[in-house]
């Protein structure tokens, strides 16, 4: 996440020669003689060394006047997770890119956005600007405008939706100012880029690709989805496929859907399926399921603190959530019981509380209790499924925290309040607050640090303080410790206890 002056060109050239796909998405290569940057992994033949400028951002390719390919689609390359715990300037920048990558925060009438995200993180929005072009050398608005027409870009080539539409939902006030940027970029304006590269929607819903970096366990991520599944909402099936019924509220309207993801290990891609209903909120859907299934996660970093010591789990990723409430009134519902036995409360909540659905698939009826609806319940009705009354009680804060009062539970949330206000619930200690920080806020370095399971992995259950020791013993895998924890669960072969069911 540096400027360009600043990145190893060599090291890059000697990468895009090997087309190697572990750093896709972690740099692109300009070509000055064909004025189009590229994806690591393009199978182009090869630039001359002499015509190769390396970037670290697409924002910053396009910056300098370069044109993404049409071959290899910038668009798809995994985000670049930079974490840092110790750079003030780099962890700004890298908690500033995580709330521009958010779909959500693209639509501001206002034209504040800047000044909005500068508050969120609390800085000027000056000193803001300033840390972007010292370290990407653009602005804030030119990253997030690089964003935006890429996932403009995905979408001409992906889908057949009206141009009018691709442009409101890439986050573009009107058509008119979508298609002076775009052809600005790309020279080329919507209609042409679409009729080059023609649209592969297919007869029910529509179809992206969603790019990773290897190494990737896909099959430890299935088992850990299909062990939690509650059926009607969710499913994984032999074809490696994970299919899930969605609810997404954004602003006064409410998309109801489904979504199926299908792993495409030889290209080192996922394929995404969703409903007509869901076309409307595409972005946000892809930028949920990359949280939700971490396809943007850095194994090269992680591995580097992590592989000394759980060698065996390079390719294991954090599973996450495409719903964040449910994530955490899953983990409510799991504390202190095991995995099966919370998934059965679970299921009972979803058949008394959840919404039916409509699908084409028979796997896919209901929906998960909408937080409204959850708010609600009263203490007899939720008793009456085996829930007890401290969880009872935590179920309906969170419900009322998330309807009413804006709890945020996905990953552009402010981390530290959020584990602050879910501890400040009742039937909520650091436990929960840490496994829903790790799974739902999508937070790379949450520990939970009594999980008995934990204590088991890691040889601590016959010590006096195992949490105090547990805690110390992880400063080693810092900033990765979400990730020392799924290793230590899989290295162990315990399956989480203490809530991890969610």
């Amino acid at each position: 996440m540096n400027r360009p002056d600043r990145i190893d060109a060599d090291a890059c050239y000697r990468a895009l020669c090997s087309h190697d796909a572990r750093f896709d998405g972690q740099f692109f290569t300009a070509v000055t003689s064909t004025g189009i940057y590229c994806r690591p992994v393009c199978r182009v033949r090869t630039p001359r060394r002499e015509n190769c400028r390396f970037f670290a951002h697409a924002a910053q390719a396009e910056h300098a006047g370069f044109r993404p390919c049409l071959r290899c689609r910038p668009e798809l390359a995994p985000m670049e997770r930079h974490w840092s715990t110790e750079d003030a300037s780099a962890i700004l920048l890298q908690q500033a890119t995580l709330w521009l990558d958010d779909p959500q925060h693209w639509h501001d009438s206002e034209g504040n956005m800047g000044e909005r995200m500068a508050a969120r993180l609390g800085v000027s929005d000056r000193h803001l600007r300033r840390v972007f072009e010292d370290q990407l050398g653009v602005s804030p608005l030119q990253y997030l405008l690089t964003r935006k027409l890429l996932t403009a870009k995905q979408l001409l080539a992906d889908t057949d939706l009206p141009i009018t539409q691709v442009a409101l939902v890439s986050g573009f006030g009107s058509v008119r100012r979508f298609n002076a940027a775009f052809f600005e970029h790309y020279r080329l304006n919507p209609t042409q880029l679409r009729r080059q590269i023609g649209t592969r929607d297919s007869d029910q819903g529509t179809t992206v690709r969603l790019g990773y970096r290897p190494p990737y366990d896909v099959a430890a991520t299935l088992a850990f989805f299909r062990q939690r599944l509650i059926e009607g909402v969710a499913f994984v099936d032999e074809q490696q496929r994970f299919g899930q019924t969605l609810r997404m509220d954004i602003g006064e309207r409410s998309h109801r859907g489904w979504l199926i993801a299908e792993f495409d290990e030889t290209r080192n891609q996922l394929v995404l399926r969703v409903s007509d209903e869901l076309r409307e909120v595409l972005p946000q859907v892809i930028h949920r399921l990359r949280a939700a299934l971490d396809l943007d996660a850095d194994p090269g970093a992680i591995n580097a603190v992590l592989h000394g010591a759980f060698p065996a789990g390079d390719g294991l990723r954090v599973p996450g959530a495409l719903d964040g409430f449910e994530l955490a009134v899953r983990a409510v519902l799991g504390q202190q019981i095991t995995v099966a036995a919370a998934r059965t409360l679970a299921q009972r909540l979803v058949n008394r509380f959840g919404e039916p659905i409509d699908t084409p698939f028979a796997a896919l009826t209901r929906l998960f209790p909408a937080p409204a609806v959850l708010a609600q319940a009263g203490g007899d009705a939720l008793g009456e499924l085996g829930i007890v009354k401290q969880r009872q009680a935590a179920i309906v804060a969170l419900a009322r925290g998330v309807a009413e009062q804006g709890l945020v539970l996905n990953g552009s949330a402010d981390v530290p309040a959020t584990i602050a206000a879910l501890k400040a619930m009742p039937g909520i200690g650091d436990w929960t607050a840490q496994y829903i920080a790790m799974r739902a806020l999508r937070w790379p370095d949450a520990f939970p640090a009594g999980d008995v399971a934990l204590h088991k992995a890691m040889g601590l259950q016959e010590a006096k303080h195992p949490a105090r020791e547990a805690e110390a013993a992880s400063l080693a895998w810092k900033p990765w410790r979400s990730y020392a924890v799924l290793r230590a669960w899989s290295a162990g072969h315990v399956a989480p206890q203490t809530g991890a069911t969610a």
